[in-house]
């Protein structure tokens, strides 16, 4: 066996120039990708990046791996193939909430309820901005955009509600400030064997600039962001004295010292709780505090091994068979 390369984020780093807007948070995303790469104990060769269209879509053009920069929303289904066709592949398929979420939503569900073994990162800015500013499927009701000048009216998709009901097996939350929670995140999604899914707070500085002010920004995030560690209470505030106890069937803030509330009140994060995992993805975006880190991981077969075994089999019991074997086989009509 030859000797794994010894990365550094420099080999990652391709010979194109970047064009995102300047302060756009896509920025600190590939900066964290690219330093999680030289990581993950792969070889450049065994690596590819595949998106769809936006400004996110660009990742490829950035990341010195192979890659294809697809269609608008297929990219899941350009992504499965290739994973299908190689398993020994490192799959990262780049998207964003309106790519991947509205024109793209059909495909990127039937990617989970697969569990096709890849990553996906999923750059949400709640906006288009590629396209300058229309609303997408994560806009906030209410929200004026270029496509909804009196506010729109649209419920949004809350991204991990949307993925744990199509059957993902690792959903997980990070955000576009926090270069180090990210990195961390990127590397336990390659080591899942499944489809792992990965939001990320990313922030449109032209069209939604401060979107998620109250999540990222380091001087707020303290009362809006709780960093989720499995078997441990989830605690958070700038005092340490803040925690979610569950209140019948729902999450609710509360203040430790306050009421009789102490840290055996409140709840005790499990990745492998489903049903807490739907509790922590049913809080709203803007009102409630946020998850950040793995809220759900769980075990489960995956599409793309079971697709390697299924042929083996039948070559086994069939034998290798030419395609003109194939095309001559079962059920045949001659036209005349």
């Amino acid at each position: 066996m030859t000797e794994m390369p010894k990365y550094t984020k420099k080999d990652f780093v391709s010979d194109q120039e970047v064009r995102w807007c300047p302060g756009c948070g896509d920025y600190a995303i590939l900066n964290a990708v690219q330093m999680a790469m030289a990581k993950i104990n792969r070889k450049k060769e065994d690596i590819a990046f595949i998106s769809g269209i936006g400004c996110s879509s660009r990742f490829p053009y950035y990341m010195s791996t192979y890659g294809l920069h697809t269609i608008h929303g297929r990219a899941p289904a350009f992504a499965s193939g290739l994973k299908v066709h190689n398993p020994d592949l490192s799959v990262w398929l780049i998207t964003g909430d309106g790519d991947g979420l509205s024109i793209g939503g059909n495909h990127l569900i039937h990617l989970i309820r697969r569990n096709v073994n890849m990553n996906v990162i999923l750059f949400n800015n709640e906006i288009y901005g590629l396209t300058k500013g229309q609303y997408s499927p994560t806009t906030p009701p209410g929200q004026v955009t270029k496509s909804t000048p009196y506010g729109s009216l649209d419920r949004c998709f809350l991204p991990g509600k949307l993925m744990l009901g199509a059957g993902s097996t690792f959903f997980a939350r990070t955000m576009d400030t926090d270069p180090k929670h990210m990195q961390e995140i990127f590397l336990a999604a390659e080591q899942h064997q499944g489809c792992s899914f990965i939001e990320v707070l990313q922030n449109c500085v032209i069209f939604n600039d401060k979107t998620h002010e109250n999540y990222t920004n380091r001087k707020l995030r303290d009362d809006w962001v709780f960093f989720l560690e499995a078997g441990k209470p989830i605690i958070f505030g700038k005092e340490k004295n803040k925690g979610l106890r569950l209140n019948g069937a729902k999450l609710e803030v509360v203040t430790i010292g306050e009421n009789g509330v102490t840290e055996n009140d409140l709840v005790v994060h499990d990745p492998k709780d489903s049903n807490l995992a739907f509790l922590l993805n049913n809080l709203v975006p803007h009102r409630d505090p946020l998850a950040m880190g793995i809220v759900h991981q769980v075990e489960d077969l995956t599409y793309d091994a079971q697709v390697t075994q299924q042929i083996s089999d039948v070559s086994d019991k069939k034998g290798k068979m030419s395609m003109q074997d194939v095309l001559k086989s079962g059920s045949t009509w001659t036209v005349k």
